[in-house]
């Protein structure tokens, strides 16, 4: 159906991509703990795989999206120890474990919806599975995968190990693992120090509790992803995807909760987004390096200069590849703003061409869009795309004064490809905006006011102001061409 290759990260390599049952393809994406607001480094990740999504559909794909919250169970140590990230949040400023559940998964849907990423097919929960869960374990316990002890359930890597690796996602073996493990109180119930808890018995001050054949007590963090996939996906899918840091120990948990219930390891491709950094360092709540995806939007940081459309900061994360580290920084957003706008500016222009010149030009559009489905097609490769699109841009400027390049039927040809790539494949404009438009609208009326400062400047001969003026609207890519009928510009 298509020649898309996808990076596995189980494998290491580029594999062409062949869903279990095309056009069908199941696609499951870990979600956010709701227990803090995301971050922008999140918000990247989530993005990366709209990007997915979006292309999936448009290669005609009918695609099964599920992206679950994690309202439960997520403890503060991947080792099974501390409190459970919600319930310490709620205690901390004295609500209700579900309340903080609420105002989280609101803010987070409503940042995914200010970032134009599409809703996916299902959005699950973790507290809304339990019965799910419960019935996964008892599958592992009766496998003999799982055990039992003093209320809490584990799973068993060393029964594991007797048929299965256990590392090969993260690339870690059994002897690095084991000699980074150290004791730790509440450890003592493990039969081996890798063993991690499909449900833990709850202490008597633990308000999340449910009750189970063990006990009264939670589920773990790795056991939800793996009870909703199956649920909603089947023993076998097409696609996980996360972000990098959920390679070890999540999904690696995660593959061997699957194998050791279904015999499978769930998903046929894994998928992981890179990390987003500031200042040089990895952005995560727990250290508090973090940018708030909202102030990109209001201006209100101390990292930023001034406020930013959802559609420059998307075009800023979709210009490095989805598996490369991006930095961010207040200059770097700026220029992709400006190639953003410019690429808009192109659009606009694109769609107000006079009907001129042949029908057909010299510059080959199909060649062109191939060129895009190629990229894409190579594990979503968003930079060299976003690269043929300001070729396009070139073509256009062009065209502006040699109508022979694109001809008729080129410009509308040219100026429907983009549509799709920037709008329905990037998701470049939010759907409640008016797309380029809006824009090119505010553009006009700002040059507006600099040409006619510009034209009392030359009335004047006042040329000192006047080339100042031009000179520094070149430097933002804002050409000005002054003729017999006054100046226009041109965005290049």
């Amino acid at each position: 159906m298509s020649n898309l290759t996808l990076y596995d990260s189980l494998t290491g390599e580029l594999r062409p991509f062949e869903p279990i049952h095309a056009p069908n393809v199941g696609m499951y994406v870990c979600g956010p703990t709701v227990y803090s607001d995301v971050h922008l480094g999140n918000t990247r990740t989530f993005l990366s795989f709209d990007l997915l999504f979006r292309y999936l559909k448009h290669l005609g794909y009918k695609v099964r999206y599920v992206r679950n919250i994690t309202d439960a169970g997520h403890l503060e140590s991947d080792s099974d120890v501390g409190e459970d990230k919600i319930a310490k949040k709620a205690r901390l400023e004295q609500l209700e474990p579900m309340e903080i559940v609420q105002r989280y998964t609101v803010g987070f849907r409503a940042v995914m919806q200010a970032y134009n990423a599409l809703p996916p097919s299902i959005e699950p929960t973790a507290t809304g599975h339990i019965v799910e869960q419960i019935e996964m374990i008892k599958k592992l316990i009766v496998d003999g995968y799982a055990y039992e002890a003093n209320g809490s359930v584990y799973f068993s890597i060393g029964t594991y190990l007797e048929k299965y690796p256990y590392g090969e996602l993260s690339g870690r073996s059994i002897e690095d693992l084991e000699s980074g493990t150290r004791d730790l109180d509440g450890q003592q119930d493990k039969r081996h120090p890798l063993d991690f808890a499909l449900w833990k018995k709850a202490s008597p001050e633990h308000i999340m509790r449910w009750p189970s054949p063990w006990s009264d007590g939670f589920p773990g963090w790795h056991l939800e992803c793996s009870a909703m996939s199956t649920k909603y996906l089947g023993e076998e899918f097409d696609i996980h995807g996360g972000g990098m840091d959920l390679k070890f120990p999540h999904h690696e948990c995660e593959i061997a909760q699957n194998k050791g219930a279904t015999g499978h390891g769930g998903a046929r491709y894994w998928l992981h987004a890179n990390m987003l950094t500031l200042n040089g360092k990895r952005m995560a709540k727990s250290t508090g390096n973090t940018l708030d995806p909202r102030d990109l939007l209001t201006g209100e940081s101390p990292h930023l200069s001034k406020a930013y459309t959802p559609g420059a900061v998307r075009f800023f994360i979709h210009q490095a590849h989805y598996r490369s580290v991006l930095d961010f920084s207040d200059s770097a957003l700026q220029a992709a703003e400006k190639g953003y706008y410019r690429l808009l500016a192109s659009m606009e222009a694109l769609a107000q061409r006079p009907a001129q010149g042949p029908d057909r030009g010299t510059w080959n559009v199909a060649e062109w869009n191939a060129q895009c489905s190629e990229a894409m097609n190579q594990d979503l490769n968003s930079p060299v795309l976003i690269a043929h699109l300001f070729d396009a841009s070139k073509a256009i400027a062009a065209d502006q004064k040699d109508p022979n390049i694109l001809g008729l039927a080129g410009a509308a040809e040219l100026l429907n490809a983009m549509n799709t790539w920037m709008f329905d494949v990037l998701g470049l404009a939010p759907e409640h905006q008016s797309g380029s438009g809006k824009y090119q609208k505010a553009l006009d009326a700002a040059m507006s006011v600099v040409l006619d400062v510009r034209r009392k400047a030359r009335e004047s001969k006042d040329w000192s102001t006047s080339d100042a003026l031009r000179d520094a609207l070149a430097q933002g890519g804002i050409v000005v061409q002054d003729g017999p009928e006054g100046s226009s510009f041109r965005v290049e």
